[in-house]
């Protein structure tokens, strides 16, 4: 019967350390594995990310096309239909929309006009399209939008 005072691990699976440095008879004496000379068989050789020991990175290599925005805001998309499931009455911001998986944390959220809505809530998220704004009005509900952090200055 196997208990935990008979474990052991399958034969092969486990290796030994490689002990380096301890005389020509282990394999691994004299230059313990680094070679001869250079800079990788010294103490505290240090190597940047990236470095190709002289020959073009990779990173250098490569063509670069196009324009990366880093100051791009990015929306997490709601539907309508997405919002009916909500009950009527309820008031959904940012948050309550990340509780409910539909949303990501942290993310700008924009309610598009996509599906149907039929229930009267009242919404306060960062933007919402003018048909969806329109269709949440209609079902009884309210709109609010909130000023971006970085548009109120």
């Amino acid at each position: 019967m196997i208990n935990l005072s008979n474990l052991s691990p399958a034969e092969g699976s486990r290796r030994q350390k490689k002990r380096v440095g301890r005389g020509e008879g282990s394999g691994h004496g004299k230059t313990a594995g680094r070679g001869h000379k250079g800079a990788k068989s010294r103490s505290g050789y240090k190597s940047k990310p990236g470095f190709e020991g002289g020959q073009m990175p990779l990173q250098r290599r490569l063509p670069k096309r196009g324009f990366h925005n880093k100051f791009k805001k990015v929306y997490s998309l709601i539907t309508l239909s997405q919002l009916d499931s909500f009950e009527a009455g309820q008031e959904i911001t940012n948050e309550v929309l990340v509780e409910a998986g539909f949303a990501k944390a942290g993310q700008l959220v924009k309610v598009l006009a996509n599906g149907e809505i039929s229930t009267g809530v009242t919404v306060k998220v960062d933007k919402v399209s003018a048909g969806a704004k329109a269709q949440i009005e209609k079902a009884g509900g309210t709109v609010v939008t909130e000023a971006a952090p970085e548009a109120a200055e």
